[in-house]
């Protein structure tokens, strides 16, 4: 029933996409790198009956933002949550979509562009996490994967191996997303608008975001680092 439901709220939410181009390069600022990490803990309850246990599911959403230009980062902030909404494939927002929008109202800077670490367009109905929240926040969007989610059983075509090859990743006559090598000899990773943005001016903007020592872009790769320090955390704190 709930996965109905999250489907029928995905159908609604396509007439808002906006797919034109929103975003000045020249005019970007603020970037903000979004990412969560997942853990669970075991809490007992105290009954008549004696002592009862049971898994409970967290995440941290964290939020680095830099200067598109300098690289500098300029703040970072992150909020943990109890995830109560199963993984339902395909409805991955729903699960994130809370926590991010509560971590957003942390932020002291007015964000230019959302670059989250998962998809957008690339998705069976066009709602992956990174559209979901760019409709929710009115901001431009972009999703980037590190694998593919696989639709329709379509096999993606591998860009040649050289640095910013890409193939488009297309299903019917539809250009879904874009599979971008960042670097020669590593994997590629898979890029997608999210909202007020097309997909070639995300791809410029994620060449510009990508370093040496990383083959995704480093708002989302501090990200990742954050939610893996962030957690690290927390599970210690709660480590009897």
């Amino acid at each position: 029933m709930m996965e109905n439901q999250f489907i029928e709220e995905q159908n609604r939410m396509l007439s808002k996409i906006q797919l034109e181009n929103r975003v000045d390069i020249g005019q970007l600022q603020y970037i903000a790198g979004v990412d969560l990490a997942y853990w669970k803990e075991t809490k007992e309850e105290s009954h008549q009956n004696g002592l009862s246990s049971e898994e409970v599911e967290y995440a941290v959403c964290c939020i680095v933002v830099l200067d598109y230009h300098t690289k500098e980062m300029v703040e970072k902030k992150y909020c943990k949550g109890q995830i109560v909404v199963p993984y339902i494939p395909g409805c991955l927002a729903f699960r994130e979509i809370e926590l991010v929008l509560e971590t957003v109202k942390l932020l002291e800077h007015t964000i230019d562009l959302y670059v989250f670490d998962g998809n957008g367009y690339l998705h069976p109905r066009h709602m992956g996490l990174a559209t979901h929240a760019g409709i929710m926040l009115d901001r431009p969007s972009i999703g980037v994967a590190k694998s593919y989610f696989k639709i329709e059983n379509i096999v993606y075509t591998e860009p040649d191996n050289e640095a910013f090859s890409y193939s488009d990743l297309m299903i019917g006559d539809k250009v879904y997303g874009r599979v971008l090598r960042t670097h020669k000899n590593v994997k590629p990773i898979f890029l997608s608008i999210g909202h007020q943005i097309d997909l070639n001016t995300a791809t410029e903007i994620v060449k510009n975001l990508v370093e040496k020592d990383s083959h995704i872009p480093i708002p989302t790769r501090y990200a990742d680092l954050m939610t893996h320090e962030m957690r690290r955390q927390y599970q210690k704190c709660e480590a009897p």
